[in-house]
């Protein structure tokens, strides 16, 4: 069975080694498939751009225990080895809880862990750190452990004599190397398309082989064999194939799970790509249109220009069906007011100006308040929220209710997070459904079939 690549918290450089491995083995001609714990987009980017298999998502509080195993299963059984990396500390759930973690992942799988450990300025303080985390959860299997930030090969034997009567594997030591270094910003890693650097697939896979034992360690990453598992299906949908959804997928727009497309084209439904920053007008054959999330704040002058496309929002606003998420809301809205406080204009669908706030993250629990095109009245639903944004109305409450091409918007859902309160969320018409969160539309069923149903349907102007 495929390890678990978890450490003791986050920055401990999981990715970084989760990417040392699959350059390693794309190298060598190797293919592995990876997978991120937990709702990613910017680290499964990375594991996805270096020519191994699409890095897939695994995340039980979105998608549940059935749906998680089968994913994995029909995936990792394709290759040879399969790795799969850890999110936060190896505990880090829901709230206060392991519900959700890593270490539940694990035990859901029967996936050992490996372990990587920030070293810098420790030695036997290491080896209390990774005891507790062993000794904390029986069921759990740390079975290999690599080091990071060991610069010295003093160091190196200092750490190797402390843990010389331990039942953990030693798999590498990881010197600190610019080169390896993942670029950060506010929401974590620079996903590729925006960075506009790519891995030095290369120089990671000769650093690999140079700081890892990396055949001990590929006997932790064979795909399992034999393994039965149920495939992933969907309810015959009536598609009208005349009918293609039109996606916002470029350097701006890339946060959306790669099942998501999977299922739309499963099901018979035509995809078109649409690119905002490319000053793309939307395709004339596209019924329905979705707008994931992405960095719309740092492109904003750049949108703001993109003459064609805001007025082919505006022009499919009338007979079209509208889903954004999160960063495609903003879009929507009439202004991003940028840090320096400059306002960008957007397309002015949507009645509110976006500008910089407190982080918001989190899974989010989701109750529908209103029959919608995605979400039916007392439905409960999941999904999570991650941006460092907030929206204000630039219309009262009174004038919302007199515009007549508004009147009808209104928040589809309350949602609350661990042990808050509830609280409405988003815009929703007949023809449109924005808001902060994003949605693992293929494992949740009835979302889907309320959202395929939505792009169905033909609209007239004056609907």
């Amino acid at each position: 069975m495929p390890c678990v690549i978890s450490s003791p918290s986050t920055d401990s450089g999981k990715t970084t080694l989760s990417l040392l491995i699959s350059c390693w083995a794309f190298s060598k001609g190797i293919k592995i498939q990876t997978f991120k714990v937990g709702p990613d987009y910017l680290d499964q980017q990375q594991l996805s751009s270096i020519g191994q298999p699409t890095c897939r998502n695994l995340d039980i509080f979105l998608s549940g225990e059935e749906w998680v195993q089968e994913s994995f299963f029909k995936h990792s059984l394709k290759y040879e080895f399969s790795l799969i990396e850890g999110a936060m500390g190896l505990f880090d759930g829901l709230g206060s809880t392991t519900y959700s973690s890593t270490a539940n992942i694990s035990k859901l799988l029967n996936a050992p862990v490996i372990f990587i450990v920030n070293a810098r300025g420790q030695v036997a303080s290491l080896l209390a750190s990774v005891r507790g985390f062993r000794d904390f959860d029986s069921e759990l299997s740390i079975v290999g452990i690599i080091f990071n930030n060991v610069n010295s090969d003093r160091h190196k034997k200092l750490i190797k004599e402390v843990f010389k009567n331990e039942d953990i594997e030693i798999l590498g030591f990881l010197p600190s190397d610019s080169k390896i270094t993942l670029n950060k910003a506010n929401l974590g890693l620079i996903p590729p398309l925006d960075n506009g650097k790519e891995i030095d697939v290369e120089y990671f896979a000769n650093f690999a082989e140079r700081n890892l034992d990396i055949f001990s360690l590929f006997k932790f990453l064979k795909s399992p064999r034999k393994k039965k598992f149920n495939s992933v299906s969907f309810e015959d949908f009536k598609i009208d194939k005349s009918k293609p959804i039109a996606i916002a997928e470029d350097k701006i727009f890339h946060f959306q799970y790669p099942e998501t497309k999977e299922f739309l084209s499963e099901i018979g439904i035509p995809l078109i790509s649409w690119s905002i920053y490319d000053d793309e007008e939307i395709p004339n054959e596209a019924s329905s249109l979705i707008i994931p999330g992405g960095f719309p704040e740092k492109y904003a002058d750049h949108i703001s220009n993109s003459i064609k496309s805001l007025n082919s929002l505006r022009k499919f606003r009338k007979n079209g069906f509208i889903y954004a998420e999160c960063g495609g809301m903003m879009i929507l809205g009439d202004f991003i007011k940028d840090e320096n406080g400059k306002n960008h204009k957007m397309s002015g669908i949507l009645p509110f100006r976006s500008k910089k706030s407190k982080l918001s993250v989190g899974y989010r629990y989701i109750e529908g308040l209103k029959d919608t095109p995605i979400i039916k009245q007392n439905q409960l639903i999941r999904g999570h929220e991650f941006h460092y944004w907030e929206i204000e109305n630039n219309l009262s409450e009174l004038d919302l209710r007199k515009a007549e091409h508004k009147k009808k918007l209104s928040s589809p859902w309350k949602i609350k997070s661990w042990k808050t309160e509830y609280k409405n969320e988003g815009f929703f018409d007949k023809k449109l459904h924005a808001s902060w969160i994003h949605l693992h539309m293929p494992s949740s069923p009835e979302v889907a079939k309320n959202f395929i149903n939505a792009t169905q349907i033909s609209f007239s102007k004056d609907s």
